[in-house]
């Protein structure tokens, strides 16, 4: 078995190994994973974050050995902090990262990835936060632009969001909306539901492909064209703008 790590900040991660393939997900800064197939081009990876399998570009990770993998599944996590911040090395050259990326092994405002050592001098996340916090870092993203793939404030899909706030205090959610609908426990109604607890939505064929944070009083936060704010009901989802229901409620899950 290979293993990879990524040392650039936003990599997308595609269904098929071609520039020209639809991408799936992203790979942040410092993420690591395994390298279940590698060709001459293309590499398929399994994130360790979530287990989502995609194709990545063998240019842009850098591969570790199986002990330095190891270590980083054993070790505490660090996320940077900052919607946008960046790293150095101890030869000055900057890197941007997003926020949500993992500084591994970070100690002392430095952290290492393979061989290169990095200074980064912002504030952090590794603890678990109260559920209070989910809204508050759920805010950051308004307005952030819908992307399908997406998990960063530069673009952002539904169950990119709700994983992003999660992670960011403390939580692990899967990647995709109908498989984040198999963690934590069923609600019965929306009544019961708190702030930061997750709706998900279905389509005609009952699968789900939608998902959002409940607010108080009724609302809720969704990347839906982009990050916003609209009503929630025993329908569904009321977009305020254009004052029709445009996602189906199917289930109320609380996380934490």
């Amino acid at each position: 078995m290979r293993y990879g790590i990524c040392n650039l900040s936003i990599v997308p991660l595609r269904l098929e190994a071609s520039d020209a393939s639809e991408m799936v997900s992203q790979v942040l800064f410092g993420e690591d994973f395994k390298v279940l197939e590698k060709q001459k081009k293309w590499s398929k990876i399994q994130l360790s974050f979530d287990g989502y399998e995609g194709y990545i570009d063998n240019k842009q990770y850098l591969e570790i050995d199986e002990e330095t993998f190891d270590k980083l599944s054993n070790s505490k996590h660090h996320y940077s902090s900052e919607i946008i911040d960046f790293v150095t090395t101890k030869k000055n050259h900057l890197s941007t990262i997003a926020i949500g990326s993992r500084l591994p092994f970070y100690k002392d405002e430095h952290f290492t990835i393979g061989a290169q050592d990095f200074y980064y001098d912002g504030t952090i996340y590794s603890e678990k936060l109260a559920k209070k916090e989910i809204l508050q870092k759920a805010f950051q993203f308004l307005n952030t632009p819908y992307l399908w793939g997406g998990k960063t404030p530069f673009g952002i899909d539904c169950s990119g969001f709700t994983q992003l706030v999660y992670k960011l205090c403390g939580y692990s959610l899967l990647r995709d909306a109908k498989d984040q609908a198999t963690q934590g426990e069923v609600l019965s109604f929306i009544e019961e539901a708190e702030p930061g607890d997750l709706a998900f939505f279905d389509n005609d064929e009952g699968i789900i492909t939608h998902v959002g944070i409940i607010m108080d009083n009724y609302n809720i936060i969704h990347a839906h064209g982009k990050v916003r704010i609209d009503t929630l009901d025993h329908s569904g989802i009321y977009n305020v703008d254009t004052k029709l229901h445009t996602h189906k409620l199917r289930v109320i899950k609380k996380i934490i």
